[in-house]
């Protein structure tokens, strides 16, 4: 597990240290740095992980590619940079990562100042250490919406078992694995009808929508798979009756990829998340905090970013009912100070209680009720 990250002359930091946990949640205001720290660890394992592309060679940041694209040279290195003596002996511009899981593991990114616009940056690094082989997932906050079909790739959703930035090959990958067993856990619902992945995945959709259940079917003689939903008789609609995602809404869609993500996290999972929440009803949201809490609870990493109060609560519950340990969970809010960003990180107790709420965290609430009451 990654314990600390630290990055130098990166985006919206010139230096930023944070550590991390089984369950690391990213909260903060709007363009504060959260979705930078997801960004790097992906960045990393963009450039230096299995699935690489070789083309550029494998000492290369590859800022362009399947799990981030950052644009240029120019658009990564911080305005104001600074040295990165600490990290190698070099007066030239550069970009700086330190991984500590069992040790460090250091990455410095030449700034080629004759070409600031490639998408290319030479890396000074350590070899390819383990944490960039661990299974591994990351769903960004523009995920799958809801469509006729979806796509069909037997080289990423089975053979790697990726469910792609977007989710687009998670209904392919619950089709295929279906009857892959969710292990006896945390992550195990009770009221599910089997251990198996679909009835797993319907179990927790059903916290987020009573009733629902799953159809995800192949195509014959295309490269596409269709997903269909049921409602079991509730709400008056009939029960025999499929429904295409184009006609249900966001919700249940957008939530899909995040839950098939957690029900199938192994104990070295690295799984970065960003906004879970999104088009999700408050108790839903609660409930999916519940959920990757479970994960983390199994020896998975979470790095999730997230604007929901629900989430944090969530979280806050899993601890206090001993669902997942203090330790386990770590709590970095993120602000602008004027010239930057800093970063408060709130302990959480073993009651689920925060050792200090500082302002602007999750405190809109209180002041516009304030507001009402004046």
């Amino acid at each position: 597990m990654i314990t600390r990250l630290t990055l130098v002359n990166f985006k919206a930091f010139r230096r930023l240290e944070l550590s991390l946990g089984a369950l690391t949640l990213l909260t903060g205001l709007n363009s504060s740095g959260k979705s930078s720290v997801l960004q790097a660890l992906a960045l990393l394992r963009q450039s230096f992980g299995p699935d690489r592309p070789m083309v550029h060679g494998e000492g290369s940041l590859l800022l362009n590619g399947e799990l981030v694209e950052m644009g240029t040279a120019r658009d990564v290195l911080h305005d104001d940079f600074g040295p990165v003596d600490e990290l190698l002996a070099t007066d030239a511009p550069a970009v700086g990562f330190v991984v500590e899981v069992d040790e460090p593991h250091h990455y410095i990114a030449r700034y080629d100042l004759q070409q600031p616009d490639e998408d290319v940056m030479e890396v000074y690094f350590p070899g390819f250490p383990r944490w960039l082989d661990l299974p591994f997932q990351y769903l960004h906050a523009d995920r799958i919406t809801p469509a006729v079909t979806y796509p069909r790739s037997r080289q990423i959703a089975i053979d790697r078992g990726f469910l792609g930035v977007r989710g687009e090959h998670t209904v392919n990958y619950l089709r295929h694995n279906s009857e892959q067993e969710v292990p006896d856990g945390p992550l195990r619902h009770p009221d599910a009808t089997s251990p198996q992945l679909l009835d797993q995945t319907v179990a927790w959709m059903q916290e987020l929508c009573p009733g629902v259940n799953l159809q995800a079917t192949a195509i014959e003689g295309t490269d596409s798979v269709r997903l269909s939903y049921g409602f079991g008789g509730t709400a008056g609609i009939n029960a025999t009756r499929r429904r295409r995602p184009t006609n249900v809404g966001f919700g249940l869609t957008y939530a899909l990829p995040i839950v098939v993500a957690c029900l199938t996290a192994t104990p070295e999972s690295l799984i970065l998340l960003e906004n879970p929440e999104a088009h999700l009803h408050p108790k839903g949201q609660s409930r999916m905090a519940a959920l990757i809490s479970a994960a983390a609870a199994t020896g998975a990493q979470m790095v999730v970013e997230t604007h929901s109060d629900h989430v944090l609560n969530g979280v806050r519950i899993a601890v206090k009912q001993g669902a997942l340990a203090a330790d386990d969970a770590v709590i970095h809010f993120f602000r602008g100070n004027g010239s930057g960003a800093e970063v408060i990180s709130p302990r959480v107790d073993k009651d689920g209680m925060l050792a200090q709420w500082p302002e602007g965290f999750f405190d809109e609430w209180e002041n516009s009720l304030d507001k009402l009451l004046d």
